[in-house]
């Protein structure tokens, strides 16, 4: 399950009409279909775009590169123009999605009310984002799931519906999702799914290893609590030195002991 985004070059508009907007969900309609995903929802931005995007296939790299590069060519052919229509490559938050697909479904609903002016006076009002599908106000596109979401929600449909609205306009009065990590979860869910990823040298660790154990917890238990921090959890010489209340030099003093040690075993 991830939440997905992309963004226009130079923070370019990648939708400029309405007939935009409904050429990119036509091109999403095929994704779906030819990569069997499951969409719980969208919403379409002037300059960027979400999706949540369930892939029982594990295809949606493939799957996204088809829907950019086609919504792309598609863009360009219409207006003459040529050269990148989006900002590099594509976001993607894993998400817990029991835990936390309903507190997307109303990140979207919400977010063409966050600009400056709001796009819409109120979230179902708002043409290009699933959510009057949701509420049964606008007819439902094919490709578009909202069982799973209104099933959250209660076992008739009006209910549902009902419980759904409010629970987005509470969200009126908070502060908006710290969406664009790489993972929507709880804790847990992360340290399962990162537990077993070997380390790749071109890849930052935050995103192979985002959650780490605490200093305090590896100096009570590692046998060799510098190392392990710095080499395997990824801390600087300067945050173990401040945990352990010295200079960073004597850090790398340690640490270098430690290297020469394994070199003679």
């Amino acid at each position: 399950m991830y939440h997905v985004t992309a963004r226009g070059n130079e923070r370019q508009r990648i939708f400029r009409d309405s007939a935009d907007f409904e050429g990119f969900l036509e091109q999403l309609a095929l994704a779906v279909e030819r990569y069997g995903w499951v969409c719980h929802g969208y919403c379409l931005m002037g300059n960027h775009y979400h999706l949540l995007l369930e892939t029982p296939r594990a295809n949606l790299p493939i799957g996204m590169r088809h829907l950019n590069g086609c919504y792309s060519r598609w863009f360009n052919r219409r207006r003459q123009r040529v050269g990148h229509l989006f900002q590099g490559r594509y976001g993607a938050e894993l998400v817990e999605k029991d835990a936390y697909l309903l507190e997307l479904i109303r990140y979207l609903a919400l977010n063409p009310m966050r600009t400056v002016p709001p796009l819409c006076p109120a979230p179902e009002a708002y043409a290009w984002s699933s959510y009057p599908a949701l509420l049964g106000l606008a007819s439902r596109p094919e490709w578009l799931t909202v069982d799973w979401v209104l099933a959250r929600l209660g076992d008739e449909y009006a209910g549902a519906r009902a419980r759904l609205q409010v629970f987005v306009e509470e969200g009126l009065g908070e502060r908006p999702l710290p969406v664009g990590g790489l993972y929507f979860a709880e804790d847990a869910f992360i340290r399962e799914r990162t537990a077993a990823i070997e380390p790749i040298p071109e890849v930052p660790r935050a995103h192979w290893q985002p959650l780490r154990p605490p200093l305090s917890e590896i100096f009570a238990s590692a046998e060799d609590p510098v190392a392990a921090a710095y080499r395997t959890y990824g801390y600087t010489l300067g945050e173990i030195a401040e945990h352990l209340g010295c200079h960073y030099s004597t850090v790398s003093r340690r640490l270098r002991r430690s290297e020469l040690r394994e070199c003679k075993t």
